[in-house]
């Protein structure tokens, strides 16, 4: 027997730990953020989750993203072309009256924002540079360092990240891509919950791919 969905489903609106810090932000549903998680002019999917002291600003993070302790997504840029690039140039309202932010520079900072698709793992202390792209289904090694774009499936770890091998044969990323289960109704989604566990990804994919939607 079937469970009535207002049962079945539990509270989709994003949980936030009291000490995180959010500021201009857009939140999917069941998107969780952990703990002394600082975001600026973010955008995050449904279901992504960020643990422990995460910083990340003008980033748009798909759904059912991992986002691992102490990583920080579009890291600080600074203008070493200046005579200082200290804040003082930029910010320089934290230190004097009458002087504000240093608005080309923050434009230019935005200009520069980090893209990453659905279903991506960003591990432990990884490190994102600005203006990065990474691919639905890319993992990212831990204490990496990612300086260019990363393709979908790819796995880079490294200082600077470099590919490791793909996560799967080009076929079946292909055929992940066209199922687009991140894109799926939750009541589907939880359906195949159990054929996520158990079944190999090929058997999956025959499986949900001609199932009714």
């Amino acid at each position: 027997m079937e469970r009535p969905d207002e049962l079945r489903f539990k509270d989709p609106e994003p949980r936030i730990h009291p000490t995180a810090e959010l500021k201009s932000c857009r939140l999917g549903r069941y998107a969780a953020i952990g703990e002394r998680v600082v975001l600026r002019e973010v955008t995050v999917g449904d279901f992504t989750y960020f643990e422990r002291n995460v910083e990340a600003i003008y980033a748009r993070i798909g759904k059912f993203c991992s986002i691992a302790a102490n990583t920080r997504i579009n890291a600080l840029e600074h203008p070493i072309e200046r005579i200082t690039q200290h804040k003082v140039s930029y910010r320089p309202n934290e230190y004097f009256r009458w002087l504000g932010v240093d608005r080309a520079f923050k434009e230019r900072r935005q200009a520069r924002s980090v893209r990453i698709g659905h279903d991506v793992w960003i591990g432990h202390g990884a490190v994102v540079l600005p203006g990065v792209s990474i691919g639905n289904g890319a993992v990212i090694g831990a204490n990496a360092v990612v300086t260019r774009d990363v393709d979908a499936y790819e796995i880079v770890a490294g200082s600077p990240a470099r590919r490791l091998r793909p996560r799967f044969a080009p076929e079946i990323a292909a055929r992940i891509e066209a199922l687009a289960w991140w894109d799926w109704p939750v009541a589907r989604l939880a359906d195949a919950i159990p054929d996520m566990q158990t079944l190999a990804i090929e058997e999956f994919l025959d499986r949900w791919s001609g199932a009714d939607g």
